[in-house]
């Protein structure tokens, strides 16, 4: 298939991006396509790869480049899974000017579900035996089952319900419905132990479809054709990305023999002098391809561009709805009049004449076309070509790489806007490399003084007495640090390994290769809290506490001859500041810890103490203050005595409030016990005679509980009046509190 359509390709070249926009050349009128079908190209070419650029995002830039003479067609062969990642970002440049590229062919890939459905027997969708058969309607079968050999034609197929084990859930069998010459018959195809399609056609459509099954699951190599025209030798270039695996990269810390004092602070400016280190870097590459890398320009780039992929390679169908075929009714005749002369007796035309028809819809656009392309007179390169401009004719074999500056003069003219790609760090290396296929190497990529110096480095999460062994470094190499491993020798000997995430330049990384078995740490943790003021706020007891959290760590060296630098990670409080050591809040720190540094002399101890203070406020209400407590505060001047005063008055003030509901309440009591008992005279008077002493007691008793009891409605009515206006008062009273 020919490429008759150009789009925007991004590729990086010689650690450029190179833009490729749409020729007016690759879009000919489809008359001229179709009158001039594409030659086969008379010889074959392969290019060697001369270029390759590795990413950290999975993908790698491959370069081809050579020379190639007349017309020559040249052939990739790449995996399957990576086609679409060549059709994203394939380009092609003839660097000499002189020749065009004809197009990119390769072997078309009809999406299987179509393709199997394009066969009398569709398998696309892995059907079972009944839904196969049922597809088959009308088609001649015979069934050899526990019934007997049975054959006839398919009526359909159905399932039906039937018992299983268990009896709440029946099972559903499939069943086929033939017609053979004595009727109808229903086979159970679970008990059928051949079926076999008597139409030789349809057999061989499903020979047909379980091949090209078969062939589309063994079919893993594709070729791509690179088709390209000219006459004398010119150099060609063909670049493209592809998934490749991400290099990784190693290092190698080798660290001078330690001396005595090396790590002692310099008296005079109290700052501990920076060491030289040696750092070696390494970057793993794997060749995963089937085809060696032989002598090629290798780069490495620490930037991670965005890479997606996308299934270009798969032919799209779109759904297309069907519509009922337009009709017209007919017309009966219509009879014109004639036209309208103007003045000098001509009439006037709707139409063009003949003629003109031909020159607005014929030649004169052809020449209008032709005229607009670069091929034109007047217009860079030659008709049919890639624009390419007249001083890249003299452009000789192993002309410079291409870069953003001078790929349009070697690709199609533009018609789109140029993008420019951000800035990257990588690692080119300076001489060529060579990888065989399916192969990996390690090729030396940094080897630079770094500065540093020797510490120990304590963390109390790690639950161990000893310290880390480890080195501060500064990224002094002129080069970003990736990500990766890092061996440390010390004074010629493995010391241990250690890891270390990336590094920009002049930044600082702490790492750790070893346990300093020769320090010992023990730290003693200690939390208070304590009431600082308290005060009266709007009614309310809000008393300021100072929570602190202090830390000693006892530092011990043991080392008889060299000194210590040792730097704590003591854990960062959230809400907490850390208030000692002196200047402590100013040390280096992370999100999870202050970095705090202790020197150490040979055989020494040495002490630091932490401490993290955080002040919080809280609020109580006025009267569920203890007084006890709130005098124990006076009494250390937490609180002051208009505060202890403000909260008698509070409480004088509740008390009252306290003794109207008790009052009340014993008015309430007393009025439901005289209820009770008019309750139970009543009951007692039904029963007597009305005439005796006993009912006339009642009648006395009764008339003075009445009169108790109008006495006790009374006082309650005044009591909850009283009780209101005191709350009220109460209220307001602490509303308006303020105390210092």
């Amino acid at each position: 298939m020919h490429v008759r359509t150009a789009c925007l390709i991004i590729a990086t070249i010689a650690g450029s991006t190179l833009t490729l926009l749409p020729s007016t050349s690759l879009a000919q009128p489809a008359p001229q396509l179709a009158s001039k079908p594409a030659q086969p190209a008379p010889n074959t070419e392969t290019l060697p790869i001369k270029r390759i650029t590795l990413y950290r995002s999975g993908v790698g830039s491959f370069e081809r480049r050579g020379l190639v003479d007349g017309d020559a067609t040249v052939q990739l062969r790449f995996g399957a899974d990576q086609i679409n990642d060549i059709l994203k970002s394939m380009i092609v440049l003839d660097l000499s000017g002189q020749g065009r590229v004809g197009g990119i062919s390769y072997a078309s890939k009809e999406p299987l579900a179509r393709r199997l459905a394009s066969f009398g027997v569709n398998i696309a969708d892995e059907p079972a035996l009944g839904t196969i058969l049922g597809r088959l309607r009308g088609s001649k079968v015979a069934i050899d089952s526990d019934e007997g050999a049975i054959s006839g034609t398919i009526l359909g197929g159905e399932t039906r319900p039937e018992a299983s084990g268990n009896a709440h859930q029946p099972i559903s069998v499939p069943y086929l419905n033939i017609l053979t010459d004595t009727g109808i018959r229903s086979i159970n195809l679970t008990k059928a132990r051949a079926v076999r399609l008597l139409d030789a056609g349809l057999r061989e459509e499903l020979d047909k479809a379980l091949t090209a099954l078969a062939e589309y699951r063994q079919d893993t190599t594709k070729t791509v054709d690179v088709s390209l025209a000219g006459g004398a030798s010119r150099e060609v270039v063909i670049a493209y990305v592809q998934e490749s695996p991400v290099w990784k990269t190693s290092y190698r810390l080798v660290l001078p023999d330690a001396k005595p004092g090396d790590t002692k602070p310099n008296e005079a400016n109290k700052e501990k002098p920076a060491d030289t280190f040696t750092v070696q870097g390494w970057a793993i590459v794997e060749n995963t391809t089937d085809e060696d890398w032989n002598d090629v320009t290798l780069s490495l780039v620490a930037g991670r561009p965005v890479s997606f992929r996308m299934d270009l390679y798969e032919p799209l169908y779109v759904y297309r709805p069907e519509i009922p075929v337009p009709t017209v009714p007919g017309v009966m005749p219509r009879a014109y009049e004639g036209g309208i002369a103007d003045a000098d007796g001509n009439v006037a035309e709707l139409a063009l004449r003949s003629s003109e028809r031909e020159d607005a819809w014929g030649s004169s656009a052809a020449k209008r076309m032709q005229a607009s392309r670069p091929g034109a007179s007047g217009a860079r390169g030659t008709p049919g070509s890639l624009a390419a401009p007249s001083h890249a004719m003299d452009m000789a074999p192993g002309a410079p790489p291409v870069t953003s500056s001078n790929m349009s003069d070697y690709g199609a003219a533009a018609q789109a806007r140029a993008v420019e790609a951000g800035e990257v760090f990588q690692f080119e290396l300076q001489h060529p490399v060579t990888v065989a296929r399916q192969r990996s190497a390690m090729l030396p990529i940094l080897a630079a003084p770094i500065e540093g110096r020797r510490v120990s480095i304590f963390t109390p999460s790690d639950n161990n007495k000893h310290p880390m062994r480890g080195v501060e470094l500064t990224n002094t190499t002129g080069s970003q640090l990736m990500p990766g491993p890092i061996s440390v020798f010390d004074g010629g000997a493995y010391a241990g390994d250690a890891q270390i995430n990336h590094v920009p330049l002049a930044d600082k990384r702490l790492l750790a290769y070893s346990v300093d078995l020769d320090v010992v740490v023990t730290p003693e943790q200690k939390y208070e809290e304590e009431v600082r003021k308290v005060r009266i706020v709007r009614g309310l007891i809000e008393s300021t506490t100072l929570r602190r959290n202090s830390t000693t760590y006892t530092i011990e060296n043991k080392d008889q001859k060299r000194t210590r630098s040792v730097i704590i990670e003591h854990p960062r409080m959230p809400g907490f500041d850390l208030v000692a050591p002196a200047g402590g809040d100013k040390a280096e720190r992370t999100d999870s810890a202050h970095r705090l540094e202790v020197e150490l002399d040979a055989a020494k101890t040495n002490k630091l103490t932490t401490v993290q203070e955080r002040t919080d406020a809280s609020s109580i209400a006025l009267t569920s203050m203890n007084l006890n407590t709130l005098m124990t505060y006076v009494k250390n001047g937490r609180a002051s005595d208009a505060v202890l005063k403000a909260f008698q008055e509070a409480s004088r003030r509740q008390g009252l409030i306290i003794e109207a509901t008790r009052r009340i309440d014993e008015l309430e009591k007393e009025r439901r016990a005289i209820n009770d008992d008019q309750t139970r005279v009543r009951a007692n008077m039904g029963s007597i005679d009305r005439a005796s002493d006993l009912y006339a007691n009642y009648m006395k008793k009764l008339t003075e509980q009445e009169t108790r009891l109008d006495q006790i409605v009374k006082l309650i009515d005044e009591g909850q009046t009283s009780l209101a206006q005191t709350r009220n008062d109460f209220e307001n009273y602490l509303s308006t509190l303020n105390v210092e």
